[in-house]
């Protein structure tokens, strides 16, 4: 049997509430999306890296940069990230989608793989799996892979604000529904914050490019970034105390407020 596409679909845009423009933030002389790019298309098994932003003016930087880097790109809605990533693949049909956000600068290619393979050995037994449910990796190494028929269904059927915008929590919270995998990590490191949300997460990481990266171009893992820290354990503190999915927290307190309705103007 034909092994099934995989597109990799990395979700950015320059509206971020936290820190705005963050996407195009420099980190050893590169913008930020421009790594995780990089790192996304060296995931082994990954067949196209496409960017998915959206169609604000603002974004058109992102639109170039894409473009310059000669990665694919779709431009849709604003906060219904769902129904963005359902006309990715219109433009670039797969039956199986990896799902990547762009504030993502140490996404380790190899964990990614571990994601990937998991999901692929289980021919078709699964329709989602990812290394975040429950976290043991690092904040900021997340993997999400999924089929095009679990993200079609979750388009059709998903209706909160929260699951529009963060894509796969209407698949991960409906076990009834979806037939979920988790890879697990031997070391809890969940603690470790690696994302980039903040001014402090920006300043961690430049520290740790300039540490293992001057130059920018290359692709280190986890193993070294926890190495660094081992030596240099105060690095952590730069962007300690922030807590984990806090934005999604924010989002699900919003469903209560700003229902989807429903064709017809019903509310669930």
């Amino acid at each position: 049997m034909t092994a099934a596409r995989v597109v990799a679909v990395v979700q950015a845009r320059l509206g971020s509430t936290r820190l705005p423009g963050k996407a195009l933030e420099d980190i050893a002389g590169r913008p930020m999306l421009a790594h995780v790019l990089a790192r996304t298309a060296s995931v082994p098994g990954v067949d196209q890296v496409v960017l998915a932003t959206t169609k604000r003016s603002e974004d058109d930087a992102l639109a170039s940069l894409s473009r310059d880097l000669g990665i694919a790109c779709t431009r849709g809605s604003t906060d219904d990230v769902l129904d963005r990533f359902h006309s990715t693949l219109l433009s670039y049909p797969a039956g199986v989608v990896l799902r990547v956000t762009g504030d993502c600068p140490f996404l380790d290619p190899m964990v990614v793989q571990l994601v990937l393979d998991a999901f692929v050995r289980s021919a078709g037994t699964v329709d989602y799996v990812s290394n975040v449910d429950p976290p043991t990796y690092p904040d900021g190494l997340d993997a999400e892979v999924f089929s095009r028929l679990a993200l079609e269904r979750a388009w059709r059927e998903a209706v909160l604000p929260s699951d529009r915008e963060h894509v796969t929590t209407y698949i991960r919270d409906r076990r009834d529904r979806f037939r979920v995998a988790n890879v697990a990590n031997d070391e809890d490191l969940s603690a470790h914050r690696w994302v980039v949300d903040t001014e402090a997460d920006l300043a961690f990481a430049r520290q740790i490019y300039a540490s293992l990266d001057p130059p920018g171009g290359g692709i280190f893992g986890m193993a070294e970034v926890l190495a660094i820290l081992r030596r240099r354990p105060e690095l952590r503190a730069l962007n300690g105390g922030v807590r984990r999915n806090e934005g999604l927290e924010h989002s699900r307190a919003r469903d209560v407020a700003e229902p989807r309705r429903l064709p017809g103007g019903r509310i669930p």
